[in-house]
């Protein structure tokens, strides 16, 4: 399912871990899970209204994306005939200015966003403006033929023309904007096996779903047993900033099983960030904010606050650099900080400390504070944002 996504579920088990299991769930009761049934309860009832054409993407044909590939060559030789040199205009996906947000699907690009002209006759602009033309030629074969290809694949087409696999990567992301569908519609994939569309029939009696920021801590959780302690769970790790597919399947698991989501990250804005990157999106691909954003996402984790109350030793917190403060600044001022003054409060107190502190600095409270108590407290006593 990826090279960089991992995913786990507490669903199986040996028989000796059954039993394990069984022992722990009689001692925490079925009060356990309240909270996080509760919050399940008020999530489903947030997207009641939400209609079934507000969540589904919309399905182009075909025969539509090839007509949107053909507008844009005919603008190019329309240019060509009046002796004028082309241009494309490409939206801008880097400013913010260019994006809306919208607590019930994130980040979205806005109707009225600035654009970027890529022009023919310009030395800055002419090997991009060739290698769009490259890739557009590729990407209407593919659809044309229904077949489909990677970026690796697209990338060895013409390798001294594309220079790296980055420039493939960027532009394949330009054009899905600027013709305003999908990647998945364009017939390039990440890779051919990582194809969550495909995903069918989930079926899980999990009751929460737990995102970990670092695959580190990923597999202290697994050598610990979480998911045997605290089953029925799924984990799943983007391990760090979380690429296409990752945020694809927990976006299947909400849409599919609907139950909980919460993320674990680092108490530092780069791991905030992370979180809102599943949570909200990003300006980068704002423009596929429908099918890549899960609002209902909770952070579980580890807040600013945590650090102060569980009396997190000295010695394991680091002083915020330069880079995070400039970092932290940015953040405050997101459109979504608007409506969680609780995520404002811990990171102003994160900026007031000048302090951050990796997930494991709780190793240095007890060796198993992490799985034994501080996640079964977190988790029973409703202690996210």
């Amino acid at each position: 399912m990826g090279a960089r996504r991992e995913v786990t579920t507490g669903g199986i088990l040996g028989k000796k871990k059954e039993k394990k299991t069984s022992r722990v769930m009689e001692s925490y009761g079925t009060q356990f899970f309240s909270q996080i049934d509760k919050l399940r309860d008020q999530l489903l009832i947030s997207i009641d209204g939400v209609t079934d054409r507000e969540c589904v993407e919309e399905e182009l044909s075909p025969r539509e994306i090839l007509t949107r590939i053909e507008s844009v060559i005919l603008g190019i030789v329309d240019s060509l005939s009046k002796n004028e040199a082309p241009v494309l205009l490409l939206p801008n996906r880097s400013s913010w200015s260019n994006v809306d947000f919208d607590s019930g699907m994130g980040l979205q690009m806005s109707s009225e966003h600035s654009v970027t002209n890529v022009r023919s006759n310009c030395p800055s602009s002419v090997t991009r403006f060739a290698q769009i033309l490259k890739i557009l030629s590729v990407i209407y074969r593919l659809v044309q033929g229904n077949s489909y290809a990677t970026k690796r694949d697209v990338y060895y087409n013409n390798t001294q023309l594309f220079g790296s696999q980055r420039s493939v990567d960027i532009i394949v992301d330009d054009i899905s904007c600027m013709l305003k569908v999908s990647r998945r519609a364009l017939h390039v994939a990440v890779s051919v096996s990582s194809n969550i569309y495909g995903i069918r029939n989930i079926v899980s009696s999990a009751k929460f779903v737990l995102i970990v920021e670092k695959d580190a801590t990923f597999q202290r959780l697994l050598n610990d047993d979480f998911c045997a302690k605290l089953s029925p769970c799924i984990m799943i790790t983007g391990k760090g900033v979380p690429d296409v597919n990752s945020r694809l399947m927990v976006k299947k698991l909400w849409d599919t099983l609907q139950i909980p989501i919460f993320a674990l990250v680092d108490a530092d804005p780069h791991g905030f960030e992370i979180m809102c990157i599943y949570k909200y999106g990003s300006v980068a691909m704002s423009f596929e904010a429908h099918s890549l954003t899960v609002p209902s996402v909770m952070w579980l984790g580890l807040l600013p606050s945590d650090l102060q109350r569980l009396r997190v030793p000295k010695s394991s917190l680091l002083p915020l650099a330069r880079t995070d403060e400039s970092k932290l600044s940015s953040l405050l001022k997101r459109p979504y900080l608007a409506s969680h003054p609780e995520w404002q409060k811990e990171l102003e107190l994160m900026q007031q400390s000048k302090v951050k502190a990796e997930i494991q600095s709780l190793a240095d409270i007890s060796p198993d504070f992490l799985t034994s108590i501080y996640l079964p407290n977190k988790l029973r006593y409703g202690g996210w944002l």
